[in-house]
C-alpha cells in the first residue's frame, strides 16, 4: 500500500509531537533519579541536569535507615492492598445486580448512582459525617469511606452485560445460583476488566494523601505520600526524617528525591506485570457487544 506525501507528513508531525510529550513526561523522573544519586553540593549548586554528578548512595542509606519511612511504607501497602481488595469486592457486588434486567427499579438506581458523579455534599459535610460517626484518625476510614468509584461500577456493569446470556442459562440448568454464576462464569471472563479496575484503585490509593492528611492525625498511621508532602511542602525534613548534622555528601533535596524514588518503586514494578490486561480491560468494558 502506497503512502501519500500528506500521510508521511502527518506521521512525521505525530511522531515529533509524541516524542516531545514523551520526553517532557520522562525528564522529571530522570532528573529526580539523577539528583537522588548525586552529591548534595552538586544538587544544591544546580550542576545536575540529566546525569548524576559525584555519584553516591548516602541519600538512600539515610532514607532506608529511618523508621518513619518504613512505618509510612507499611501503612501505604496496607491501605493499598486491603483497600483495593475491598473496593473490588464492593464494585463487583454493585455492578453485577445492575447488569440484570430483572432488577426492580434498575433505572432509578442507575440514575441515583450516576447522580453522585456530578453532585455531592462537599468536603466539609463529608468531614463532619466522619467526625460524628467517630471515624477520624482511624485506619479503616481510609479504606471504607473511599471504597467505591461510580465510574468503575458502570465499567464492570457494562462488561457483565456483554457476557452471553446463554452461559448464565446453562449454569442455571446445572442448578447454580447467582453467587455461583458470578464466581464461576462472570469473574473468570472479566479478568482483564478486573485487573484494569484493580490497577486504577491501587494507583489511586497509593498516591492518595489529601483525605489521609485530613483524617489521620497519628504519625504512626499516615501513608508515605503524606510523609512526602510534609517533607516537600512544609520543608521540615529534620523533624520528619533525619537530622543531618554537618554532612556534606547529602542535602535535604537529595534525601527528598531519594524518598520520592523509593515511593514510586512498587507501582513501577506492578504495572509491567499487568500491562497486558490494561488496554484490553479498558476497552472491553467500554462498549456493550
Amino acid at each position: 500500500m502506497r503512502t501519500s506525501l500528506g500521510d508521511k507528513c502527518f506521521n512525521a508531525v505525530n511522531m515529533l509531537l509524541l516524542s516531545v510529550i514523551g520526553l517532557a513526561a520522562l525528564y522529571p523522573f530522570v532528573y529526580v533519579l539523577s539528583a537522588s544519586l548525586s552529591s548534595g553540593d552538586a544538587v544544591v549548586s544546580g550542576k545536575v541536569l540529566l546525569l548524576p554528578v559525584n555519584i553516591n548512595l548516602e541519600a538512600y542509606v539515610k532514607v532506608l535507615m529511618q523508621k518513619s519511612i518504613w512505618v509510612a511504607y507499611a501503612n501505604t501497602l496496607y491501605y493499598t492492598v486491603v483497600g483495593t481488595l475491598v473496593s473490588l469486592l464492593l464494585t463487583i457486588c454493585g455492578a453485577y445486580p445492575l447488569s440484570k434486567k430483572r432488577l426492580k427499579g434498575k433505572g432509578v438506581i442507575n440514575f441515583l448512582i450516576a447522580l453522585t458523579m456530578w453532585f455531592h455534599a462537599g468536603m466539609i459535610p463529608f468531614y463532619l459525617n466522619l467526625r460524628d460517626m467517630g471515624m477520624l484518625n482511624e485506619r479503616f476510614t481510609i479504606i471504607i469511606a473511599f471504597a467505591v468509584t461510580t465510574f468503575y461500577v458502570f465499567l464492570l456493569r457494562t462488561f457483565f452485560q456483554s457476557v452471553p446470556v446463554e452461559l448464565e442459562e446453562a449454569a442455571k440448568i446445572d442448578g447454580a445460583g447467582d453467587y455461583r454464576i458470578l464466581w464461576t462464569v462472570y469473574l473468570p471472563l472479566s479478568r482483564a476488566s478486573l485487573m484494569t479496575v484493580g490497577l486504577f484503585y491501587a494507583v489511586t490509593r497509593w498516591n492518595g494523601y489529601f483525605w489521609a492528611m485530613i483524617v489521620l492525625k497519628d504519625k504512626d498511621k499516615i501513608p508515605l505520600q503524606v510523609l512526602l508532602k510534609k517533607l516537600i511542602v512544609e520543608n521540615n525534613l529534620s523533624e520528619q526524617l533525619v537530622d543531618f548534622g554537618s554532612a556534606t555528601l547529602v542535602s535535604q533535596e537529595t534525601v527528598i528525591y531519594a524518598t520520592i524514588i523509593v515511593s514510586i518503586i512498587p507501582m513501577m514494578v506492578v504495572y509491567p506485570l499487568i500491562q497486558k490486561y490494561f488496554a484490553k480491560g479498558a476497552l472491553v468494558g467500554s462498549v456493550k457487544g
